[in-house]
């Protein structure tokens, strides 16, 4: 006979590849911070709120478009999406062969994101309240002056290997969030609000363009360095692009 702890441990593991768990959100207990584009001075005023644990998956994007069916490959509107909207999909209800029900969904744009946290009662979490928690290493609320930290997430920015890990693939943070560095970018809800730089679409035509890591590593100020580039993505992106390294998780307002 099987213990009864081996028993509750393969029941929790079941459990937690489900969608339940996949959709399980935590507190976040708000405070201030100051962002790269305040400096020395500015500090922003985050409130409570929660944040899905997870990225959103292949597995609960493909109900989301199956009881959608205007956001279908087949049938989205070019207005809002484009041509690399679900491209590595076999059709407008499959995944592709080498994709994983458990990863991240990319290739998405930021209008379908922004639908499919409506549909869950919440919405995309806005740029503050991303990078608050994203201050996070595993035992501190804001790591940021950690150099170890900074390289670990640069790290990732110069060599992404692939963005087909399974959510859960990177450390659980203080607030008990997975995957804020490592696995794919997120769409926030004003994503544009802070431009750095330039024309669109050039910046970021290929994927690879959006990791400039190594030339950061060493650099005097790794923290500003590492938050600059994910300004600087941000402000090079619109609402219809759909990038295989761009993929988003939901938030929901504590009155919610």
């Amino acid at each position: 006979m099987i213990p009864i702890s081996r028993l509750t441990i393969c029941f929790v593991l079941f459990f937690c590849l489900t969608a339940n768990c996949q959709s399980k959100m935590v507190l976040i207990k708000g405070g201030t911070y100051t962002p790269l584009y305040g400096r020395d001075s500015l500090k922003v005023t985050v409130s409570d709120f929660k944040m899905d644990v997870y990225p959103v998956t292949h597995e609960q994007f493909l109900e989301f478009i199956k009881k959608t069916p205007k956001w279908k490959r087949s049938t989205i509107k070019k207005l809002f999406a484009d041509k690399n909207y679900l491209i590595d999909w076999k059709s407008d209800v499959e995944i592709g062969a080498k994709q994983s029900l458990k990863a991240p969904i990319t290739n998405v744009s930021w209008f379908v994101a922004k639908d499919y946290c409506k549909t869950q009662g919440k919405r995309l979490p806005t740029i503050d309240e991303w990078e608050y928690v994203a201050m996070a290493n595993k035992t501190l609320p804001d790591a940021r002056p950690l150099k170890t930290y900074n390289e670990y997430i640069l790290s990732w920015y110069e060599k992404p290997k692939t963005f087909n890990n399974e959510i859960g693939s990177t450390f659980k943070n203080y607030w008990g969030v997975y995957d804020l560095h490592g696995l794919v970018w997120e769409w926030t809800l004003d994503f544009n609000s802070v431009l750095i730089s330039g024309e669109s679409r050039k910046d970021v035509d290929n994927d690879s363009n959006l990791f400039c890591g190594s030339a950061a590593i060493g650099a005097s100020d790794l923290m500003n360095y590492a938050a600059f580039m994910r300004y600087a993505i941000r402000g090079s992106v619109k609402a219809k692009y759909a990038l295989k390294t761009l993929g988003f998780r939901c938030v929901k307002e504590m009155s919610n």
